[in-house]
This record gives C-alpha cells, structure tokens and sequence, in this order.
C-alpha cells in the first residue's frame, strides 16, 4: 500500500492528528491484506521525513522524482 500525501496544517502539527491518520492508513492496509506501507518525502527544510522515521517509516534506497521512498512492515 502507498501512502501518497499527508497534510496536516502547520497550526495543527505536534498534536498528533498525522500520527492518528497514518495509523488510519496502516489499520485499513491490513485490512485489506497488505503487510507493507510506503511513503516518499522531498528531502530539506520542512520535509516530513522526521515524523515518518519516528513512525518507523525507513528509507528503501530508492529515490523516485528527486523524493526519498520510505517503507514499514505491518505486523
């Protein structure tokens, strides 16, 4: 499953809504069967690359459109 883009509104950020909604995204991917999430990010200042590594996303090697591909594994 590929997590394509997630926004949370800067006043919003720290809160945990995003942490809420990716959790969403995983629950409902194994729903449906899926034992992996990937996501990708465009590295530098103000890149979500932070939030996703504390989630337990990890950069795949790929590099797709100058954006870093990061993937978890479902339990």
């Amino acid at each position: 499953a590929d997590l394509w883009r997630l926004n949370v509104g800067e006043k919003q950020q720290g809160q945990g809504y995003g942490r809420v909604a990716v959790e969403g995204v995983f629950d409902e991917a194994r729903r449906r069967g899926f034992s992996r999430v990937t996501v990708s990010w465009v590295p530098g200042e103000g890149s979500p690359e932070g939030f996703y590594l504390r989630l337990g996303f990890r950069p795949t090697g790929r590099v797709e459109d100058g954006e870093i591909v990061a993937a978890i594994e479902l339990d």
